[in-house]
C-alpha cells in the first residue's frame, strides 16, 4: 500500500481561500497563484472610486435629503446585473439596495428561478432615497445616468436587468413604454462595449399591481432560459 502524503500548510490555505466569495485559479506553479487576484483588486479600487464620485455630487436634492448613500449589494463578479429605481426608506436606513418589501419580493422571484440574490449584482439609477418615495425626475435621471453608465463597465455583466421604468429610461431613453418593451431583450452600447439587456417590470410595481405578476414570471423565465443557453454558473 502506498502512502499519500498530504501538506497540510496547502490545504490549510486552501480552506482560507474557499471561505472567500472569490473565485481563485490554483496552478501548480509558484508564480500567479491567484490569478484573478489583480481584476478583482481593481474592481474593487474602481467601484470605490465611483462611488466617491457619487458621494461627492454636487448640487442634488436627492442627496440633500437623504440619510446615506445607497450604492450596490452582491457579488461584484456575477455575470448578472439588476438595476432598480432609488432607495426607499429602508434602503435609506440600512445602505444597501432592495431590503424593504419590494428587495423580499426581488428575492423570491430570483429563489422562483433558481437564483440565490448573493449571486448577483444590484444597484439603482439614482443612489440616494427620493423624498417621499417619489419617481426620480427626468434631468435626476440623466444626471445619474453616466454614473450608472460607469458603474455598468466595471461589473461588466453578460446579462443586465433593468427593472422599472426609470431603469429603462435611464439607458434608453423617455419615448419608449416599459409596457410594450418588457420581456424583450435588447443591447446596449457602453463604452464601446455591447450589452445584453432585457426590461421587466420593478417589484415595487407589482407590490401595488399584482395583476401584472403573470409578465413578469414570464420575463424571469426568459431570463433564466438565456442564462442557460449563455451557459452562465449563477
Amino acid at each position: 500500500m502506498v502512502k499519500k502524503i498530504l501538506d497540510q500548510n496547502n490545504l490549510i490555505n486552501r480552506e482560507i481561500i474557499n471561505s472567500y466569495d472569490l473565485d481563485y485559479i490554483f496552478s501548480d506553479s509558484p508564480i500567479n497563484r491567484l490569478k484573478n487576484e489583480p481584476l478583482v483588486a481593481n474592481k474593487i479600487e474602481k467601484l470605490n472610486e465611483l462611488k466617491e464620485k457619487i458621494q461627492n455630487i454636487q448640487n442634488c436634492e436627492l442627496k440633500k435629503n437623504a440619510s446615506k448613500i445607497v450604492f450596490a449589494d452582491g457579488n461584484i463578479n456575477s455575470s448578472i446585473m439588476i438595476v432598480g429605481e432609488g432607495p426607499g426608506q429602508k434602503e435609506d436606513e440600512l445602505g444597501k439596495p432592495f431590503v424593504g418589501d419590494a428587495g423580499m419580493l426581488l428575492n423570491k422571484m430570483l429563489k422562483a428561478i433558481n437564483i440565490n440574490r448573493k449571486n448577483i449584482y444590484i444597484t439603482n439609477v439614482v443612489n440616494f432615497r427620493p423624498p417621499n418615495n417619489r419617481k426620480p425626475e427626468p434631468d435626476e435621471i440623466t444626471k445619474y445616468s453616466n454614473f450608472l453608465r460607469n458603474h455598468i463597465s466595471i461589473i461588466d455583466p453578460k446579462i443586465l436587468v433593468l427593472m422599472g421604468s426609470t431603469a429603462m429610461e435611464s439607458l434608453f431613453g423617455s419615448k419608449i413604454k416599459i409596457s410594450k418593451e418588457r420581456g424583450n431583450w435588447k443591447e446596449v452600447i457602453i463604452n464601446n462595449k455591447t450589452y445584453l439587456t432585457i426590461i421587466t417590470f420593478h417589484p415595487a410595481y407589482l407590490l401595488r399591481q399584482s395583476d401584472q405578476k403573470k409578465y413578469s414570471w414570464e420575463d424571469l423565465k426568459n431570463i433564466r432560459k438565456k442564462i442557460e443557453e449563455l451557459n452562465i454558473n449563477i
